[in-house]
């Protein structure tokens, strides 16, 4: 079982360095077929460490729940902002994922001294750098993926409701054969991602 106090490692780094507000972000939602690609971007208390934070995607959903209330509940500031399909279309998913988080670390409350990102790198006036398999390493990060992925959850079983038929609440909007055989049978919805889908149905609409 992964502690959170395992997960430390690169805040401990960045606090000798004297860096005390120390922004994890991270991303949901680059890959799906539908809905929005949705950023967190959070600030924690790193003396009071809630346990069970980890990568979202290892996390038990009802746990992930709880577990963003918590987060929330003891974030010295936290942000959660999506980029819907039209903006990813229209952008292209990196610049669309890049300026989402952009917005929401500048959407905080409070100004971080170091972003530290899954992966990426972003262009933002703070010292910023990416880790790889960051929701995995640092706890930053991961409380950042858990804020994340429940909200875009949330909002795609929403959809299901108001688009029946493409197992949303399910799939959350990846290319699941369910969801390819719906969109071949039954069309895009509006929160259809163009760009992403031509291989299955004919966008020019």
């Amino acid at each position: 079982m992964v502690h959170a106090a395992d997960l430390m490692e690169y805040e401990k780094r960045l606090m000798a360095e004297g860096c005390k507000l120390i922004c994890g972000v991270d991303e949901v939602g680059r890959g799906p077929l539908a809905g929005p690609v949705t950023c967190a971007a959070v600030i924690m208390p790193l003396d009071d460490l809630i346990e069970g934070v980890n990568d979202s995607k290892k996390v038990a959903k009802k746990k992930r729940e709880r577990l963003a209330e918590e987060i929330k509940s003891k974030a010295i500031a936290y942000s959660v902002v999506s980029y819907d399909n039209g903006k990813i279309d229209e952008m292209n998913i990196l610049a669309a994922t890049k300026a989402c988080m952009a917005e929401a670390v500048g959407s905080l409350a409070v100004t971080p001294d170091v972003v530290i990102v899954d992966a990426l790198k972003l262009d933002i006036p703070v010292r910023t750098f990416g880790i790889v398999h960051g929701d995995a390493q640092s706890y930053s990060i991961a409380a950042a993926s858990i804020l994340a992925k429940v909200e875009r959850d949330a909002f795609m079983r929403e959809m299901d409701e108001r688009y029946p038929g493409y197992g949303f609440s399910r799939n959350v909007g990846y290319g699941t054969a369910e969801h390819i055989a719906a969109l071949k049978e039954l069309g895009a919805t509006p929160i259809h991602r163009r760009t992403f889908i031509g291989h299955f149905v004919d966008c020019d609409e």
